[in-house]
């Protein structure tokens, strides 16, 4: 099977993600690409940088803004692991990117459809488009084998002190 350009991008992304899952983040990455290249990427790291803000998407746009010398990105098509929430949603409408292609669906928290449908409101000065479910399984079970995992950390843990005490 011929892989499409948006799963190309996914896959980047998804290379992204594993670096956020190293850091002991939420695996999500973000590449953004303009003229076919890529001009930011980002992974979740609000733990690392102790930021609410650095999560994946924000840090592909700031790197997009620095490379092509502007906030807004009019050309820029951004590439996610995950749905984002309304915080990432939000900046995108004022970075004015041109397309947003997610993986995943976030059921608690999505703000592109799942739960929330910031994108598309006709009250937003901005409006972009926006291609859902672009490789959704693998998104999905990365992030699903990720918090597996925290699980069973923690409940090894928890059996440590128990046995210390």
């Amino acid at each position: 099977m011929q892989e499409t350009e948006h799963e190309k991008w996914i896959f980047h992304a998804l290379k992204l993600a594993d670096r956020a899952a190293k850091m002991g983040e939420i695996p999500v990455g973000a590449v953004a690409i303009w003229q076919g290249k890529i001009v930011g990427e980002g992974w979740n790291q609000p733990i690392f940088q102790q930021d609410a803000t650095a999560h994946a998407e924000i840090l592909a746009l700031r790197a997009a803004g620095q490379i092509l010398k502007n906030y807004r990105l009019p050309e820029v098509d951004l590439y996610v692991t995950l749905e984002p929430c309304a915080m990432c949603a939000g900046a995108m409408i004022h970075a004015r990117i041109k397309h947003l292609i997610f993986g995943a669906f976030d059921l608690k928290t999505g703000a592109a459809g799942s739960v929330f449908d910031v994108l598309i409101d006709p009250r937003h000065n901005h409006r972009l488009s926006v291609t859902g479910g672009v490789l959704a399984d693998i998104c999905g079970q990365r992030l699903s084998d990720f918090f597996k995992s925290r699980r069973l950390q923690k409940k090894y843990r928890a059996k440590l002190d128990e046995q210390d005490s």
